[in-house]
């Protein structure tokens, strides 16, 4: 008889909530939570390395049955996986998979680098998304995905996304650089000479930027876009 004072399991191939995801992070240190994904980079002492880890990532997604996007700069290996048919999320086979890769660095003499993955989207103000979404999806060749994003088929080039809101800004269009959660002060840091300390008053886990001429970005990190419980 199951215990109703224990969380239930995670059905195979369904979706991990927040705290799910969170808790397999904590076992899997290489890795981090990005918009639906799991993501890391390896860095190799040559390219040669490299192109061998990819081998072996590759064997170990049809081991898994499970296929990463991945892509290789010289000595750098990126990698992120999500799961299609759980609606691109992450579930126990993306951890499954990402414990595996992590090994296979390893034994490869990777060096996680996480903070290297990053994620730009581009983000325009509208009162009315399903005015102008078309326009975007065919301009680009984009198409309209089921959360009301714009995305590249390929996933290869940056998503775009509608700010609903009354009051849109002059400049409608704004840069999302989404980046680790453990290497926010680092980037505002490196930010603080051209722009200040940014507008943190929405929320403390990012920042907007304004640059002299009023175009704004976003650092933008994992928290607030975590699946929820």
């Amino acid at each position: 008889m199951t215990d109703p004072t224990t969380p239930a399991e995670p059905a195979a191939g369904s979706a991990l909530n927040g705290t799910a995801i969170n808790d397999a992070l904590a076992a899997l240190p290489d890795w981090r939570y990005r918009m639906g994904s799991l993501v890391t980079a390896y860095a190799f002492d040559t390219s040669a390395a490299a192109i061998g880890f990819i081998g072996d990532a590759g064997a170990l997604a049809e081991e898994q049955n499970h296929h990463p996007d991945l892509e290789w700069r010289y000595n750098t290996v990126f990698l992120s996986v999500s799961s299609h048919d759980a609606g691109g999320e992450v579930t126990a086979k993306d951890t499954a998979y990402a414990e595996a890769v992590s090994a296979a660095a390893a034994r490869s003499g990777g060096r996680a680098q996480p903070h290297r993955h990053t994620t730009v989207d581009l983000g325009i103000d509208t009162d009315d998304p399903s005015r102008i979404a078309e326009f975007w999806t065919r301009a680009l060749g984009y198409r309209l995905a089921d959360n009301g994003d714009v995305v590249d088929p390929e996933g290869r080039n940056p998503t775009i996304w509608f700010q609903v809101t009354d009051t849109p800004s002059d400049n409608r269009f704004h840069l999302d650089r989404h980046v680790p959660l453990s290497t926010l002060d680092d980037e505002r840091q490196s930010l603080r000479a051209v722009g200040g300390e940014g507008d943190g008053a929405r929320h403390p886990s990012f920042r907007i930027y304004t640059d002299p001429d009023g175009n704004r970005v976003c650092l933008c990190t994992e928290v607030g876009h975590m699946p929820g419980d």
